[in-house]
């Protein structure tokens, strides 16, 4: 698939969200506008339940849209199927969750090989087994996720993230989950290898030490974004 590699790799224009309820419709994003240059690092913020993760699902194709339109790479995600859209993001856009995903039945380099795979690289076992070994992970190649903590398990997710050499990396509050020295770590990992292959990253947040790390801070706040004072 043709991808502008001169296109602003994130952006929104008019995007809007309403799902419906008992009640009505919902309102949750409204009109959010946005443009994440090439390189640069965002952090969302935002009170629970703001809507960060739905936009961020929404930016990444992942959701879609009600109103308006999102954006990877200049192509209109709206105007594409599922399919479409995973075709659009497939070696070029990277997931880090709080959740961690990854698959319980497959080892640790079986997880990062997934996305190499499913991108058609040419060596995925290589390109997981130096990825796991960037993140510190030499040693647990052959583990399954039961066997690793929870840094580690993050660790993991990270390295399956960049592992594809990503153009844009995604992260929904990728240290939730940990505590404080294990969250600096993974946050550490996380900016070296963004720094690393100078990718585009949009982090969604509770994190305020995380944000500072960021570019620039915007918080979404009665469904749009506005840049954090």
């Amino acid at each position: 698939m043709d991808v502008n590699s001169t296109a602003i790799p994130v952006s929104a224009k008019g995007l809007s969200k309403t799902v419906p309820t008992a009640d009505g419709p919902l309102s949750i994003l409204t009109n959010v506008e946005l443009e994440v240059s090439q390189g640069e690092a965002v952090a969302i913020l935002g009170a629970s339940g703001s809507g960060k993760s739905t936009l961020l699902s929404l930016l990444a194709g992942l959701d879609t849209a009600t109103g308006g339109n999102a954006r990877l790479f200049g192509a209109d995600l709206g105007g594409r199927d599922e399919d479409g859209r995973a075709a659009l993001r497939a070696g070029r856009v990277g997931f880090v969750f709080q959740s961690f995903q990854l698959l319980s039945g497959m080892t640790a380099l079986e997880n990062v090989m997934l996305p190499l795979e499913l991108a058609n690289h040419g060596q995925p076992e290589v390109a997981a087994t130096e990825a796991l070994r960037e993140a510190g992970l030499g040693a647990r190649l052959h583990h399954y996720p039961s066997r690793l903590s929870g840094g580690e398990q993050q660790r993991v997710a990270v390295a399956r993230a960049f592992a594809p050499n990503p153009r844009v990396l995604f992260a929904d509050e990728p240290t939730a989950n940990l505590d404080a020295v294990t969250g600096e770590k993974v946050a550490d990992l996380l900016f070296r290898l963004r720094t690393g292959n100078r990718a585009t990253l949009v982090l969604v947040t509770h994190d305020e030490t995380l944000a500072r790390r960021c570019d620039r801070q915007l918080l979404l706040h009665g469904g749009a974004l506005e840049p954090r004072s």
